[in-house]
């Protein structure tokens, strides 16, 4: 029920709206999770470079590990990082509060963002470089 004079938005302008405005906790666990997710794709991107560079390294060729290594930390420390940096609202209370549910906004972002991770990583970067 609308009231009168006001126009019903459509699907497209609700989403449209809630992208140019998302909501200040979102920011911050997609912030915290990227930032995160860059250090670990450098990282990812050097050591393959050395390997197949010809780098003798200890322990040979674990590329894989260090694949499987690197988004356990991105997971690990981009829901760590929003639980501190993303206090639930305080309602009519001064006091701020981290609930359990703030590091699973951050486990929920960190997902698709260590996946992109790998993609451009070793799908984009790589090639690139050589």
């Amino acid at each position: 029920m609308t009231q009168p004079g006001i126009r019903p938005r459509s699907w497209l302008e609700v989403r449209w709206r809630q992208l140019r405005n998302p909501p200040q906790p979102i920011v911050r666990a997609v912030a915290a999770n990227l930032a995160v997710a860059a250090a670990a794709g450098v990282a990812l991107l050097v050591y393959d470079l050395a390997i197949s560079g010809g780098a003798m390294l200890p322990g040979g060729d674990l590329r894989t590990l260090t694949i499987g290594l690197a988004v356990v930390v991105i997971v690990v420390a981009g829901s760590l990082l929003t639980y501190l940096w993303v206090p639930l609202p305080s309602g009519s209370g001064a006091r701020r509060r981290r609930t359990p549910w703030a590091g699973m906004l951050g486990f929920f972002a960190s997902l698709p963002i260590a996946y992109l991770t790998l993609v451009v990583t070793f799908e984009l970067l790589r090639p690139l470089l050589g």
